[in-house]
């Protein structure tokens, strides 16, 4: 939820005024574009070098681990000179998302047609997540600074749409649709301890078992095999349903105009 002014008030008030953000040379840093200095000595780190460290340290221990503090340790400096680089951690979760998105998906293997070319791209695109299951924290749904990579990663999928013929308003909505799906998946895989697992199947079997009666559905599915490893990819099933109904909706477009 975005704060208010009142809020903004009420904060410098109690004596936490908040830092307000420098878009545009935030959009420079992630760009490349800032201006470099021409006097003094050679700057020793890079806002590149830094995100990456920062990167290995919220791969091993989460988002929070890659603090500044922690980050100019791993240099073996004090956080004050990593603000050289960088300006604050907002920033820096950007440049690590930037270092993880890095390469354009290349999709031209997955043949021609918009849907295996998503599919091809859904998949990349998942195997980042659970490369770095901080990336969902990082990436929430907001109105962030985005750099070269994650633009090229839209760019990407919109492109893979072209074909159909929808407008770009709902191409933008498959995508998004498309990301939702993994999305979905790298939270289920954020969220999941095998030991609590374990103990909410035992548990919920104990319950249904005395109250089957209140929930006969529920206690059918389950004895069929509602929760048994799926013989299906979670991610192949979700896209398919998601792209059965795309093509009805590029279908009905095309009888339309015809």
């Amino acid at each position: 939820m975005a704060r208010t002014d009142a809020t903004r008030r009420n904060n410098e008030a109690g004596g936490t005024k908040e830092k307000v953000r420098d878009l545009p040379a935030s959009v420079a840093l992630l760009w490349g574009e800032q201006e470099q200095p021409t006097r003094g000595p050679k700057p020793s780190l890079s806002p590149r070098r830094i995100a990456e460290t920062a990167v290995t340290l919220a791969d091993a221990e989460g988002l929070e681990a890659a603090s500044m503090n922690k980050v100019a340790a791993e240099f073996g400096v004090s956080a004050m000179a990593l603000y050289r680089y960088v300006p604050g951690k907002a920033e820096l979760v950007e440049l690590m998302v930037e270092a993880v998105l890095a390469e354009r998906p290349d999709l031209s293997a997955a043949g021609p047609g918009w849907r295996p070319r998503l599919t091809e791209w859904a998949h990349r695109l998942w195997a980042v997540y659970q490369a770095h299951p901080w990336l969902l924290a990082a990436t929430a749904m907001r109105r962030q600074v985005m750099g070269p990579a994650q633009l090229a990663w839209l760019d990407a999928a919109l492109a893979a749409l072209e074909p159909t013929g929808l407008t770009a308003a709902q191409r933008h909505q498959v995508f998004l649709l498309s990301v939702g799906q993994v999305r979905n998946l790298a939270q289920q895989l954020v969220d999941f301890d095998a030991d609590h697992d374990r103990e909410w199947g035992r548990l919920t079997g104990e319950l249904l078992d005395r109250h089957a009666d209140r929930f006969p559905a529920l206690t059918k599915a389950i004895a069929e095999g509602m929760f048994a490893p799926a013989a299906i990819d979670p991610l192949d099933f979700g896209l398919a349903r998601i792209f059965d109904g795309v093509q009805v909706l590029i279908d009905h477009a095309e009888g339309v105009s015809s």
